[in-house]
């Protein structure tokens, strides 16, 4: 086995490999892990009490909640395979126009994330504490930036 064309080889798809969507990709796999199994295990913690007088009710708020919670959890999962599958693949025919929709996709995220914090009643570090908006803000600015790289070298 040659070795040496092994190493050009490697370096060659390593050249072509978009670093800022490849970091979006990794953040996204890890927010969505990060998501499902501690965000189920936070959502557990709030579960309604089965002794409480209107517990069909709340029981019926809490799951809807957590199936909106999990609603996240696959956009997320989603948005890692998709851009895994434009940094590594030639599956996308239009990678720059997926590109431009996750990056809007991200950054709305982020912005509903925000206001809803500003409207909702504070507590010491708000923003801070539920600094999730920051993440979704990152990605989706990697995203943007990304998106350049494609219009100047094809992937």
């Amino acid at each position: 086995m040659n070795f040496d064309n092994f190493d050009r080889d490697l370096q060659k798809k390593m050249k072509k490999i978009n670093i800022p969507i490849l970091i979006a990709s990794i953040l996204t796999g890890l927010a969505f892990f990060a998501h499902t199994i501690g965000g189920d295990i936070e959502l557990a913690s709030i579960q309604p009490s089965i002794n409480i007088n209107n517990w069909v009710e709340k029981q019926q708020i809490w799951t809807m909640a957590r199936c909106g919670w999990h609603w996240i959890s696959f956009d997320l999962l989603f948005a890692s395979i998709v851009l895994s599958l434009i940094n590594f693949t030639n599956y996308f025919e239009n990678k720059r126009t997926i590109l431009q929709l996750l990056s809007t996709y991200f950054l709305g995220y982020g912005v509903v994330w925000f206001f809803i914090i500003l409207i909702s009643p504070s507590f010491s570090n708000n923003f801070l504490n539920l600094g999730q908006w920051m993440l979704l803000l990152t990605i989706g600015g990697l995203i943007k930036y990304g998106t350049k790289t494609v219009l100047n070298h094809k992937l």
